[in-house]
């Protein structure tokens, strides 16, 4: 966003209407003390007419600033215009030995009002730019140079104010933005978790029963069968996605979410009350270990199987079991099938789990179902 756009702007309004309160305090003692210095100067009725206009300006500029607008920028220049001017009018209205030692007509407390203005405009690089400019002025109309900060502070304090301010301003926005992307985040969230209760409700119920009925009924409506298999298992990858907030590759995301997708007519996740964070692409990866485990269930442990997944967070480590009450196989079955080539299950989710840096172990039996239990860690190995 631009610095003039107004949905930039939002966040700093309360900023803007304090500035403007600021503004008309920092009036009144700059006519105050215009009536104790009016004596002192060589053209005293120059100087009312100067404080007169700096009313006028200071009501003008409180009313047009505290309103929600892109003309903000082109204000805030004449903002510092004005104050600019009115410092320099200071050797107009009086002689050289009372403007050497004395502050200018508008004061440095109005004058204040500029750097406050472009501070929240622009952020604290602005605002400290703004206020040494006009402590440069302020030097110039004096003719002199006090390094005694006890006499004369001015440009600290202008510059202390911009970088106080622009910093608040700045943090203001990113609040704001924060909140907005929380907001649209939870919504986004939500509806996802929707979509994916009704397909759940509907779709995949449907196709998970089409695949077990097909697979009683055999013969031709085998294929039927196996094609519904195929699309239920790539239906629920789809809404695992899905429920991943896109927030970046190394971003946490809570495991359960995956695994709770994966939940089916034929499929029972268990998982902890409590969030189970991970990093984005372990959590992913970890996930896919599961569906391919669970897609063998749904084609390998028979028509009537069941699959229960239960995940345990150990601290460092997670665990995850996936176990079926299914047909089962022989133990050297993965064996004898990796020496035939047949490589699914070595690299679908051996290889997989050893990536991660983790292990899993199968534990099966003819007619005693299959147990997958793996474990991995919540980091990749070496960091925190």
């Amino acid at each position: 966003m631009t610095v003039n756009d107004p949905q930039r702007s939002r966040p700093t309004e309360p900023l803007w209407r304090a500035g403007q309160v600021f503004r008309l305090a920092t009036l009144v003692y700059a006519i105050g003390y215009q009536a104790h210095a009016v004596s002192e100067y060589v053209r005293p009725t120059l100087s009312w007419v100067i404080v007169a206009l700096m009313a006028v300006w200071s009501g003008v500029a409180a009313v047009v600033l505290s309103r929600d607008g892109a003309a903000r920028r082109w204000w805030v220049v004449a903002d510092v215009a004005v104050v600019v001017g009115a410092m320099a009018a200071t050797r107009l209205v009086a002689d050289q030995d009372w403007y050497s030692a004395h502050q200018s007509l508008p004061t440095t407390l109005w004058a204040t009002n500029a750097v406050i203005s472009a501070a929240i405009l622009s952020g604290p690089l602005v605002g400290v730019l703004a206020g040494l400019g006009i402590a440069i002025v302020a030097v110039a109309v004096r003719g002199t140079i006090d390094v005694d900060l006890a006499g004369d502070a001015t440009a600290p304090v202008l510059m202390s104010v911009g970088l106080a301010v622009g910093l608040a301003a700045n943090t203001a926005r990113r609040a704001q933005g924060q909140l907005e992307r929380a907001a649209r985040l939870a919504a986004a969230t939500e509806e996802r978790e929707r979509l994916g209760r009704e397909v759940h409700d509907g779709v995949l119920q449907v196709l998970a029963y089409v695949r077990r009925r097909g697979a009683e009924i055999g013969g031709p409506t085998l294929e039927l069968s196996t094609l519904a298999g195929e699309q239920e298992v790539a239906l629920r990858e789809l809404i695992s996605e899905q429920a991943v907030p896109v927030a970046g590759d190394s971003a946490d995301v809570d495991l359960r979410t995956l695994l709770r997708s994966q939940a089916g007519t034929a499929v029972s996740v268990s998982t902890p009350g409590g969030a189970v964070t991970m990093p984005r692409d372990r959590a992913e990866e970890l996930a896919a270990v599961v569906r391919t485990a669970l897609s063998n269930v749904a084609l390998h442990a028979g028509a009537n199987a069941k699959a229960y997944v239960l995940l345990e967070d150990l601290g460092v480590d997670v665990i995850v079991s996936v176990r079926d009450d299914g047909v089962g196989m022989a133990a050297d079955r993965l064996a004898a099938a990796e020496a035939e080539g047949r490589m699914g299950v070595s690299r679908s989710i051996l290889g997989r789990v050893a990536a991660l840096g983790g292990d899993a172990t199968l534990d099966t039996a003819v007619g005693e179902g299959v147990e997958w239990e793996i474990r991995v860690g919540k980091r990749a190995p070496g960091k925190g």
